[in-house]
C-alpha cells in the first residue's frame, strides 16, 4: 500500500482516547483498564480509557472524543468494535488506532497491525498514518465486508442461542450454521452495476471493501485497502454440495473460474429485492435495511496508524 502524503511522525502531545469493548474476550474491568493505562504510560502516552458496554456507548464515547479534539482515538475489541468506533472517525481529522482484542481481527491483520497488545500499543508511537477506504451501504460504514443471505441468518440464530440457551459463541455458531444449511434459503436479487442489471437467485451475496484474495492460503485476506473499489461475489443457485465445491476451488486457486460464481469489482452498485426489509451484515453486525441497498466505496476516508 503506498504511503499517504500526510504520513509522517505522529504528534502525540495530547491524550489518546481509548475505547474498549468491555464484553470482548474474557471481559474487562477497572483493574484491567488501570493496567492498560500503565501500558500506554510506559511508551510515553496518557490514555483516557473508556470501557463501553454496548455499541451505542462506543459510538457515544467516540463522538465525545472527537468533540474534545483529541489527536488519536484507539478502539479495542473485535471487528464489530473497530467498525463502531471507526465509523465516527470517517472523513474527520482524527487519527484512528486499532487494539486487536477480538477473535478474528480481520482489519488489523490486513493492515499488518500486531495482534499482541503491547506491540499494538507500540505501533501507535512508532507507526505511520495511512488513509484507507471504507465501504458503505445505505449510510452504514463497513471496514471489511457486508453480506446478505446465509451469513446474516446464521449470526441472528447464533445470537438467539447465546441469549436463550447460554451457549458459547463458537458452539452457537456451529449449531446456527447447521440449521441455516438445512433451511438453505435463496434470495432473488437484482444487481445494478452502472447501466447493467443482472438477476440472480442465490443463497448468499458477499461484498468486500476492496478485493479479497481467494487463492490457496490467502482466502479472506486483502492485499490493498486503498484501491477505491468494492468486490462483489455472488453464487448462482448452488446446492449444499456446490458450496463445498466452491471451497475446494478456492483452495486450488480456481474460485474465479467457477461457472456458477460471479466476481466483479466496482466503485458502486445497487442490490434490490422484493422484500420490504432484508438482513444485512456489516463487519459481523446484522441490521434490517429497506432495499434497494446502495453500496459505494469511500476512498481514503479513514486515517489509521499502521506499522512503518
Amino acid at each position: 500500500m503506498p504511503e499517504d502524503p500526510v504520513q509522517g511522525m505522529l504528534d502525540l502531545k495530547n491524550n489518546v482516547a481509548v475505547i474498549v469493548n468491555a464484553a470482548a474476550g474474557l471481559g474487562y474491568d477497572g483493574d484491567w483498564a488501570a493496567a492498560l493505562r500503565g501500558k500506554f504510560a510506559a511508551v510515553g502516552l496518557r490514555a483516557d480509557v473508556t470501557l463501553a458496554a454496548s455499541g451505542d456507548e462506543m459510538i457515544g464515547a467516540a463522538r465525545d472524543a472527537v468533540a474534545r479534539g483529541v489527536d488519536i482515538v484507539a478502539a479495542g475489541g473485535g471487528d464489530g468494535t473497530i467498525n463502531a468506533v471507526a465509523s465516527v472517525m470517517v472523513d474527520s481529522d482524527i487519527t484512528f488506532a486499532v487494539l486487536p482484542l477480538g477473535t478474528l481481527n480481520h482489519f488489523a491483520k490486513d493492515l499488518g497491525i500486531p495482534l499482541a497488545l503491547d506491540e499494538a500499543i507500540a505501533t501507535i508511537v512508532k507507526g505511520s498514518v495511512r488513509r484507507v477506504d471504507v465501504g458503505e451501504v445505505n449510510g452504514r460504514v463497513f471496514l471489511n465486508n457486508s453480506s446478505l443471505g446465509l451469513y446474516p441468518d446464521i449470526v441472528r440464530d447464533r445470537e438467539k442461542q447465546q441469549r436463550r440457551l447460554g451457549r458459547g459463541k463458537w458452539l452457537a455458531f456451529c449449531w446456527a450454521s447447521v440449521a441455516a444449511l438445512r433451511r438453505f434459503p435463496f434470495l432473488s436479487v437484482r444487481l445494478k452495476v452502472g447501466e447493467d442489471e443482472h438477476a440472480r437467485r442465490t443463497p448468499f451475496v458477499f461484498i468486500g471493501n476492496n478485493e479479497y484474495l481467494m487463492q490457496g492460503l490467502t482466502i479472506g485476506e486483502r492485499a490493498v485497502l486503498d484501491g477505491g473499489k468494492l468486490s462483489l461475489y455472488v453464487a448462482q443457485r448452488p446446492t449444499r454440495r456446490g458450496l463445498v465445491r466452491f471451497a475446494c476451488h478456492a483452495l486450488l486457486g480456481r474460485l474465479g473460474q467457477s461457472p456458477d460464481f460471479d466476481v466483479l469489482l466496482a466503485e458502486c452498485f445497487a442490490i434490490d429485492t422484493r422484500r420490504k426489509l432484508i438482513r444485512v451484515a456489516t463487519d459481523g453486525e446484522v441490521t434490517l435495511m429497506a432495499p434497494p441497498l446502495n453500496y459505494r466505496s469511500r476512498p481514503a476516508a479513514l486515517a489509521v496508524i499502521v506499522p512503518r
